[in-house]
């Protein structure tokens, strides 16, 4: 059973840059395939970038494509997201899930993830 712990987030400013952390605990990290989703308030939790267990494959929503670029180390127990050119929108308490999985998709719907961090905040001012 995976444990994750988000960190990184904050207050920025429109078009300014911020990286979440995720780390993870467990000894079979490499098996999990891991996402990113995002919660405004009064809104459902949405996704934002999913990885496979290599690093090998990505996606993301068409709202942050180009914007943000998920990563992980498998070495460290943690995946990332790059976040940059900030806009209000971006403003939502931001969730890392994982999915323990022997293949190599990547996972879109928060249905498929049974493992989530508390969440961090995310705050992009104007």
């Amino acid at each position: 059973q995976a444990q994750l712990v988000e960190s990184g987030g904050g207050l920025v400013q429109v078009g300014g840059s911020l990286r979440l952390s995720c780390a993870a605990s467990g000894r079979t990290f490499t098996r999990y395939a891991l996402g990113w989703f995002r919660q405004a308030p009064g809104k459902e939790r949405e996704f934002v970038a999913a990885i496979n267990w290599s690093g090998g494959s990505d996606t993301y929503s068409n709202s942050v494509k180009d914007r943000f670029t998920i990563s992980r180390d498998n070495a460290k127990n943690t995946v990332y997201l790059q976040m940059s050119s900030l806009k209000p929108e971006d403003t939502a308490v931001y969730y890392c899930a994982a999915k323990s999985t022997p293949f190599g998709g990547v996972y879109v719907s928060r249905n498929e993830y049974p493992y989530w961090g508390q969440g961090t905040q995310v705050t992009v001012s104007s």
